[in-house]
Protein backbone atom coordinates (compact mmCIF):
# COMPACT_ATOMS: atom_id res chain seq x y z
CA UNK A 1 0.00 0.00 0.00
CA UNK A 2 2.89 2.63 1.03
CA UNK A 3 4.39 1.43 -1.79
CA UNK A 4 1.84 2.65 -4.60
CA UNK A 5 1.08 6.14 -2.40
CA UNK A 6 4.88 6.73 -3.53
CA UNK A 7 4.47 7.16 -7.30
CA UNK A 8 2.23 9.10 -6.70
CA UNK A 9 3.39 11.96 -4.49
CA UNK A 10 4.06 15.42 -6.05
CA UNK A 11 7.71 16.60 -6.47
CA UNK A 12 8.75 20.21 -5.73
CA UNK A 13 11.67 21.99 -7.51
CA UNK A 14 12.96 25.12 -7.69
CA UNK A 15 12.86 27.43 -10.25
CA UNK A 16 15.00 29.99 -11.79
CA UNK A 17 13.53 32.30 -14.10
CA UNK A 18 15.65 34.67 -16.52
CA UNK A 19 14.70 37.18 -19.32
CA UNK A 20 11.18 37.65 -19.48
CA UNK A 21 9.60 34.71 -17.42
CA UNK A 22 11.39 37.16 -14.50
CA UNK A 23 10.30 40.01 -15.82
CA UNK A 24 6.72 38.81 -15.84
CA UNK A 25 7.20 36.89 -12.54
CA UNK A 26 8.71 39.15 -10.63
CA UNK A 27 11.00 36.83 -8.92
CA UNK A 28 14.34 35.10 -9.94
CA UNK A 29 13.93 32.06 -7.85
CA UNK A 30 11.09 30.26 -6.72
CA UNK A 31 9.49 26.82 -6.05
CA UNK A 32 7.26 24.48 -7.99
CA UNK A 33 5.23 21.22 -7.88
CA UNK A 34 4.79 18.49 -10.08
CA UNK A 35 5.64 14.82 -11.30
CA UNK A 36 6.86 16.62 -14.72
CA UNK A 37 7.65 19.40 -16.68
CA UNK A 38 4.12 20.35 -17.44
CA UNK A 39 2.74 20.06 -14.04
CA UNK A 40 5.31 22.80 -12.79
CA UNK A 41 3.92 24.99 -15.59
CA UNK A 42 0.85 24.46 -14.75
CA UNK A 43 1.43 25.22 -11.19
CA UNK A 44 4.09 28.77 -12.09
CA UNK A 45 0.81 29.75 -14.30
CA UNK A 46 -1.52 29.72 -11.42
CA UNK A 47 0.60 31.32 -9.29
CA UNK A 48 2.03 33.72 -11.58
CA UNK A 49 -0.89 35.28 -13.84
CA UNK A 50 1.15 37.00 -15.97
CA UNK A 51 3.84 34.66 -16.57
CA UNK A 52 1.40 32.58 -17.65
CA UNK A 53 -0.05 34.65 -19.74
CA UNK A 54 2.71 35.56 -21.85
CA UNK A 55 4.85 32.53 -21.44
CA UNK A 56 2.77 29.42 -20.44
CA UNK A 57 0.15 28.21 -22.39
CA UNK A 58 -1.56 25.36 -20.87
CA UNK A 59 0.88 23.30 -19.49
CA UNK A 60 3.49 23.74 -22.31
CA UNK A 61 5.90 26.69 -22.99
CA UNK A 62 5.17 28.75 -25.77
CA UNK A 63 7.34 29.40 -28.63
CA UNK A 64 10.43 31.17 -27.75
CA UNK A 65 11.23 29.91 -24.43
CA UNK A 66 12.50 26.66 -23.17
CA UNK A 67 13.56 25.46 -20.34
CA UNK A 68 16.91 23.44 -18.45
CA UNK A 69 16.62 20.89 -16.08
CA UNK A 70 19.26 20.71 -14.15
CA UNK A 71 21.50 22.89 -15.79
CA UNK A 72 22.26 19.97 -17.62
CA UNK A 73 19.51 19.63 -20.58
CA UNK A 74 16.98 21.81 -22.50
CA UNK A 75 13.74 20.36 -22.43
CA UNK A 76 10.58 21.83 -24.06
CA UNK A 77 7.93 18.87 -23.26
CA UNK A 78 5.43 18.81 -20.88
CA UNK A 79 6.09 15.26 -20.37
CA UNK A 80 9.64 15.26 -19.28
CA UNK A 81 9.80 13.70 -15.64
CA UNK A 82 11.19 15.05 -12.67
CA UNK A 83 12.75 14.27 -9.73
CA UNK A 84 12.23 16.01 -6.10
CA UNK A 85 14.63 18.47 -5.82
CA UNK A 86 15.32 19.47 -9.27
CA UNK A 87 15.95 22.61 -10.74
CA UNK A 88 14.34 23.73 -13.58
CA UNK A 89 15.57 27.29 -15.41
CA UNK A 90 12.60 29.19 -17.37
CA UNK A 91 14.29 31.30 -19.87
CA UNK A 92 13.62 32.91 -22.70
CA UNK A 93 15.68 32.18 -26.42
CA UNK A 94 16.69 35.99 -25.98
CA UNK A 95 18.00 36.12 -22.60
CA UNK A 96 21.59 34.85 -23.09
CA UNK A 97 24.43 37.15 -22.45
Amino acid sequence: MGRGNRRVMTMQVTVELFGIPRARAGVAVTTAVGRCLGDVLADLASRFPELGESCIEGRALRPGYTANVGGERFVTSSDTLLNDGDTVLLLSLDAGG
